[in-house]
C-alpha cells in the first residue's frame, strides 16, 4: 500500500463523490493490508455505483478470496449481465472465465 495514493484518492474522494474511480482505486490500495476497508469500499460501489463495470471482477474475486465465495459469485454474475447489457465483450470474457473456473 502507498500512503501517498491513499491520502491523495481519499482527497479525491472528498472532492468528487459521484467519481466511482478514486473508491475503487482505494479499495484495490487496502485489498492487501485492510480486508475490512475494502470490504467496505467494495460494497460502497456497488452500492452507490452499480454501473461502474470495473468494481464487479475485482469485488467478485475479493469476497472469493476473503472465503465468502457465494456473495463473490453473485456480485461476478451481477457483473457478467451488466457487462453484456453494456456489450463489453472482453469483460463478459473475463468474468466468464472466472465463473467457468469456479465449477
Amino acid at each position: 500500500m502507498n500512503p501517498d495514493r491513499v491520502e491523495m484518492l481519499k482527497k479525491y474522494m472528498q472532492e468528487d463523490a459521484d467519481d466511482p474511480f478514486p473508491v475503487y482505486a482505494l479499495a484495490l490500495e487496502y485489498q492487501a493490508t485492510d480486508a475490512e476497508k475494502a470490504r467496505a469500499l467494495f460494497e460502497l460501489l456497488l452500492t452507490n455505483h452499480p454501473h461502474y463495470l470495473p468494481t464487479y471482477y475485482m469485488a467478485g474475486i475479493f469476497f472469493i478470496q476473503c472465503n465468502q465465495t457465494d456473495q463473490g459469485i453473485s456480485i461476478l454474475k451481477r457483473g457478467l449481465e451488466i457487462a453484456k447489457a453494456q456489450h463489453n465483450t472482453s469483460t463478459v470474457r473475463e468474468i466468464q472465465g472466472v465463473l467457468d473456473n469456479l465449477e
